[in-house]
């Protein structure tokens, strides 16, 4: 199984030793995505800005890899307040008005520089 890479600039540049996304069998694995812009600056605003900046960044890096939010199959949500479930599923459901992929949403003690979110997705690859 060949392991494909996937790096955009039209997403923020990754903050560790890991690549934006990978393609391998047939499948997009997107790295966890924080509510940075693609200079790599925090998102100002409430958790709706955020939420909405990290779909951006999944969109983003999909398209780089030839898919598009359709082709998501499961999307991890990780907060580290449950109260904003409502407000970002207000913002989740704006992107994903039908068939939305499976989800978890879960509750964390922390995230890398200190945001309230972090978003990751697998995609399925779009034949050619």
């Amino acid at each position: 199984m060949k392991r494909q890479p996937i790096s955009t600039p039209k997403a923020p540049p990754t903050i560790g030793p890991y690549s934006q996304a990978i393609i391998a069998d047939g499948f997009i694995f997107t790295s966890g995505q924080l509510p940075l812009d693609r200079d790599g600056n925090l998102v100002e605003g409430d958790i709706r800005a955020q939420a909405r900046q990290c779909l951006e960044n999944i969109k983003a890096i999909l398209e780089a890899a030839g898919a598009g939010m359709d082709d998501l199959v499961k999307v991890t949500v990780y907060v580290t307040d449950m109260n904003d479930f409502a407000a970002i599923n207000e913002v989740y459901a704006s992107y994903f008005p039908k068939e939305p992929p499976a989800r978890s949403f879960v509750q964390v003690a922390a995230l890398p520089r200190g945001v309230p979110i972090e978003l990751e997705g697998i995609a399925m690859k779009k034949a050619r």
